[in-house]
């Protein structure tokens, strides 16, 4: 978690201080499991985080690249696990990582007063990583997904070229691999600097 933030920073600065007519933000991400995900883990997720890049291609157009990673946990005091045509019972930890790595285009709509409404889209790959333990049990699934991400949020801009973003994001990966569908909404708050 360290490396991975470290980078993220790094990028951020890099990104802001090279690049004219852009936009960087690093996001605290909020998940909520939906479909299969929340099937096999219906908590929320206070883990998680998101690293955002546009390149303003017109006032209103910015396209890019996201990365992000989110952490589901639950604790089942008595539950069922099937595994490769055996039924485990018993208390369980259930883990999923998420880390999706998207392009992404978003769209700015034009308002005055120092708050801009946008909304986007994103299309590229989720790695899912679940683990179940059992005791001296480790149950693991990972797979690559297909992956899309609608969002929709808010620009708030205090200062020029700092601002605070409030985004709403829908990730959903296809089946693949030994994993069914899985997808999550997330509800992200971060820092924002514009060029």
């Amino acid at each position: 978690m360290k490396k991975i933030f470290i980078v993220a920073v790094l990028s951020l600065l890099t990104v802001t201080t090279f690049s004219q007519r852009d936009f960087t933000s690093l996001q605290y991400s909020v998940g909520f499991g939906t479909g299969n995900m929340h099937d096999y883990i219906s908590a929320v997720s206070w883990r998680g985080f998101t690293f955002d890049y546009r390149h303003y291609v017109n006032s209103n157009v910015g396209v890019g690249f996201e990365l992000g990673w989110n952490v589901f946990y639950e604790e089942k005091p008595d539950a069922v696990y099937d595994y490769e045509n055996i039924t485990y019972a018993g208390k369980q930890w259930r883990y999923s990582n998420h880390w999706p790595a998207l392009l992404s285009a978003d769209y700015f709509m034009e308002m005055n007063g120092g708050v801009t409404p946008y909304v986007g889209f994103g299309l590229g790959t989720m790695y899912s990583l679940q683990n179940t333990n059992m005791g001296t049990y480790t149950f693991e699934k990972d797979a690559w997904h297909f992956a899309i991400k609608p969002e929709v949020g808010i620009l708030i801009h205090p200062a020029p070229g700092l601002g605070i973003n409030l985004v709403s994001k829908y990730y959903y990966g296809v089946k693949a691999g030994d994993l069914p569908a899985q997808g999550y909404v997330t509800i992200n708050v971060g820092f924002v600097f514009v060029n």
